[in-house]
């Protein structure tokens, strides 16, 4: 058995990465919103929503499929490596139909037309991502190398934003910036694969057995993305662009947390998916009933600081133009706990036990709801409706998920923990209001209540020795000392 990764650097790398993808908009978003307006960014929102759904195609179920099957196969590099085959070839036949499927809708659709090389520009990922198999590398646990990757790419397109982006008819340049900073690494992911793998042809491929869940693990990304990228679409053809950028700037916020909520989670698949091939059940049960209590612990704090002071830091980062991004951002922030519960309990837990079917009909009754509440909320509430929608969808996933999968989910958090949350954040909720009264900017502001907030939540949980709190403290505390010495 090849040696085990540490959990905990692949945590950390993971932290790093998902740190990068919170400071990579924090840098830009403020210069990009300013010189390309709502319209601008709710154009470059609506063309990477649309070809979501043709990139979704394209990739089928693979990437998380694809995660599952090499971390339970990474022992073996002949079997791994006609996995890895079968699934990128399978993948190259789907990508081709998906491409010209988006050329013809391309071609068909007046709305598309118009903005034809912005739609172009923004489809390159569809292949990029057929190359890049990041599920591969995040089956091998390779933390460090993704981390490094993405940071580099993500540096080169922070300078490429400031040299480039000049005016609000640079949308199209700065929708190229998106792919470079999000996919052109993935190159790089098919050159640095040879490690593990070679693509010399092997005889007897047996693709049929990949089909069930890959179409299983489809049908999943098919309901989720309604309830993800659905919202901007239905917006951008029911309302306007200045409508979709307000509320791409709400999805962008929440994103980013949920990447940091997720960290944890995401480093978890493919150990939770080693440990159920090898039967290590005990180990699995204390990795998800961890990775629970973190999601308890980071996602409550985030989402209620993020609705209070969610005024400051709209208007800070994306400027007075986007002050319809404001209620939004509010309503949709509580989506940070449902998603991160749902993320363990379906992909962290259910996808390694091989209950991925039971998945499926939750996000589908979400993605429907959803569906149905845009129809409904949109023409009369804009990007507040939509907001609405993914939040009253998401809990319905929650609910259904807990309901339904609860005899498999072998977790468990104390009522003392929650006890513990409640008090530390209305101590926290409290002094981080009396402390932004002093505030003579949003910048200043977002400073003062975010520091006190934090800091007394953290404090709290802490000296009441709080599981979670407790060890990332001390293990941060050690790593300093570490580093002094």
């Amino acid at each position: 058995m090849e040696k085990q990764k540490s959990l905990k650097l692949n945590f950390i790398m993971n932290v790093i990465l998902t740190v990068a993808t919170i400071v990579f908009p924090l840098i830009i978003y403020p210069y990009i919103s300013r010189i390309l307006l709502p319209e601008g960014v709710g154009k470059v929102a609506l063309a990477i929503s649309i070809v979501s759904y043709f990139s979704m195609f394209a990739q089928l179920g693979i990437p998380v499929y694809g995660l599952r099957l090499v971390a339970q196969l990474r022992d073996d590099k002949i079997a791994l490596t006609k996995a890895v085959q079968e699934l990128f070839i399978i993948n190259i036949v789907t990508t081709v139909i998906s491409y010209i499927a988006f050329i013809l809708t391309l071609i068909l659709v007046p709305q598309l037309i118009e903005e034809k090389l912005l739609y172009i520009v923004v489809s390159s990922s569809i292949v990029l991502n057929m190359i890049g198999m990041e599920w591969l590398f995040k089956g091998l646990e390779e933390y460090t190398y993704i981390t490094i990757r993405s940071i580099i790419f993500k540096i080169t397109a922070i300078i490429l934003v400031f040299l480039l982006i000049r005016s609000k008819t640079d949308y199209v340049v700065y929708a190229a910036i998106t792919i470079i900073s999000g996919y052109l690494s993935f190159i790089l992911n098919f050159i640095y694969s040879f490690k593990w793998i070679h693509f010399k042809p092997l005889q007897n491929y047996n693709f049929k057995q990949h089909l069930k869940p890959i179409f299983i693990f489809f049908a999943m990304a098919c309901a989720i993305t309604i309830y993800t990228n659905l919202d901007i679409v239905m917006l951008g053809f029911m309302k306007t662009n200045v409508d979709v950028g307000y509320y791409s700037v709400a999805v962008k916020i929440k994103n980013v947390l949920i990447g940091l909520i997720t960290s944890l989670g995401a480093v978890l698949l493919p150990r939770s998916s080693y440990y159920i091939k090898h039967k290590l059940f005990d180990e699995f049960k204390k990795v998800s009933t961890k990775a629970m209590s973190f999601i308890f612990v980071f996602s409550i704090p985030l989402m209620i600081y993020f609705i209070l002071f969610a005024k400051y830091i709209v208007l800070f980062l994306f400027g007075s133009a986007f002050s319809g991004s404001i209620i939004p951002m509010q309503i949709i922030m509580p989506t940070l706990l449902f998603i991160g519960i749902t993320n363990l309990i379906g992909f962290q837990i259910m996808v390694p036990l091989g209950k991925e079917s039971l998945i499926l009909y939750s996000v589908f009754a979400g993605g429907v709801i959803d569906m149905i509440l845009n129809f409904i909320l949109i023409p009369k509430y804009s990007a507040a409706g939509a907001a609405l929608g993914t939040v009253v969808a998401e809990l319905i996933v929650l609910i259904f998920q807990i309901v339904i999968m609860k005899k498999y989910v072998l977790i468990n958090i104390k009522n003392q923990e929650y006890i513990k949350i409640i008090f530390a954040i209305f101590l926290s909720v409290v002094v981080s209001f009396y402390s932004v009264k002093f505030a003579y900017n949003n910048l200043f502001a977002i400073i003062t209540s975010s520091l006190s907030f934090f800091t007394v939540y953290i404090m709290f949980l802490y000296l009441t020795k709080e599981k979670i709190t407790v060890e990332i403290v001390n293990l941060t505390i050690l790593k300093i000392k570490k580093v002094l010495k």
